[in-house]
């Protein structure tokens, strides 16, 4: 086991990368897997299914490793919108009172998007449990929420925006005591911290891969389902959730895959595929606990100099660990601004409307002096004022 970080790993853009929670960056093995696998395609074409058949079932392992499941519970595959709307269309069964969706007025908006539309079609109301602040959820609301008239409850691991992490064990329990089925978008949490979603009892789950995973822009994400969910046959079906053993007898009747697997649509992007496949190697090299405990170490740093040289900035984050993913979000009345000049300047973060500059020390390749070159270019930035000369019409990162 090498010691953390590994910079040496990956094709770092120039300068301090501080938006991994938005896209990790390449790195040498997902490149060696991708290029191996396009001298596949140049080599054998079609043959070359003869490897790629399986893939996604073979990085099962890994992906069960990061998130506490077994093989047979996960898979990877589609996106994050795509694989919640499989998972609405199966587990979301109104019934009597228990009929309605729970979301949360923090969540990223794909999810309430997906949601509203399996709502809108079932007729039934997605309830929101509201925010008191626009950036952290209270516990008391998450428990008003749960009623015995949701039938469906899906919550994300770690708010996008602010950074809090959400106790996962905590409301799926209290969720299912009270007869609701609950999932997890774990976007911003796989990759950056530990999971045990089948000693928890998650339902199910869904995530992406290119963030925190570095799987590549567009990767395939993945999803979870418990194992005692498994007898269950997916609403929405493809030809690739078919049982592997029959697939190419090209029956018309649908005979599922054990697990997870079944929940698969369409054919497999092989070339993203294969972005996934070598970035996952690195986890493979140093447990998610070692990974969490740098995390906890880099954000630590970050907030203790902000607290210290940057007193313009609010910290909007929690300090407590078990209440804290793996970025630090701040905010100041001109965070796109400064947001844009810390670009033009080599330090790249992640801006969220409208106030919240997010931050993300990534245990992988952040180093304490990069913290220390992005202190130092917002405190610059602060003091001469520079920033407001940037535009605020046009993109903003």
């Amino acid at each position: 086991m090498r010691s953390l970080p590994f910079t040496d790993a990956f094709l770092l853009p120039k300068g301090v990368y501080l938006d991994g929670n938005s896209l990790g960056p390449l790195s040498y093995a997902a490149q060696a897997a991708v290029e191996r696998r396009m001298r596949q395609w140049h080599v054998h074409g079609v043959g070359a299914w003869d490897d790629w058949f399986g893939l996604a079932e073979r990085l099962s392992p890994a992906i069960g490793r990061l998130v506490g499941a077994h093989a047979d519970e996960v898979v990877a595959t589609a996106s994050i919108t795509v694989n919640l709307h499989a998972l609405l269309a199966t587990f979301h069964r109104p019934e009597g009172r228990r009929r309605h969706l729970l979301a949360t007025e923090l969540d990223f908006p794909t999810d309430v998007h997906a949601l509203q539309s399996w709502a809108e079609l079932r007729g039934v109301e997605v309830r929101l449990v509201p925010s008191r602040d626009g950036h952290t959820l209270e516990d008391a609301d998450l428990d008003a929420a749960l009623t015995d008239e949701v039938a469906f409850a899906w919550l994300p691991t770690v708010l996008y925006r602010s950074g809090q992490a959400l106790d996962v064990a905590r409301w799926t329990r209290v969720g299912r005591e009270r007869g609701a089925l609950v999932g997890w978008d774990a976007a911003h949490s796989i990759g950056a911290l530990p999971h045990a979603f089948h000693e928890w009892g998650v339902d199910v789950a869904a995530w992406c891969s290119y963030k925190y995973l570095n799987g590549g822009p567009g990767a395939p994400g993945g999803l979870f389902v418990h194992r005692r969910h498994h007898d269950a046959v997916p609403a929405l079906r493809g030809w690739w959730g078919h049982d592997k053993a029959s697939q190419f007898a090209m029956e018309p009747t649908f005979a599922k895959a054990a697990g997870a697997g079944a929940f698969q649509l369409g054919t497999p992007p092989i070339l993203s595929l294969a972005g996934l496949e070598g970035a996952l190697a690195l986890f493979e090299e140093t447990p998610i606990e070692t990974v969490r405990a740098r995390s906890l170490e880099l954000t630590d740093a970050l907030i203790a100099r902000v607290d210290a040289v940057l007193p313009e900035l609010t910290l909007v984050t929690p300090r407590a660990y078990e209440r804290r993913g793996g970025h630090v979000a701040l905010r100041h009345p001109e965070a796109a601004q400064l947001s844009k000049a810390l670009r033009r300047r080599g330090v790249i973060p992640d801006f969220r409307r409208p106030d919240v500059l997010r931050l993300a020390p990534v245990a992988f390749y952040t180093t304490d002096a990069d913290l220390d070159r992005a202190v130092a270019v917002l405190r610059e930035l602060l003091d001469s004022g520079a920033h407001r000369e940037e535009p605020l019409d046009g993109p903003i990162g």
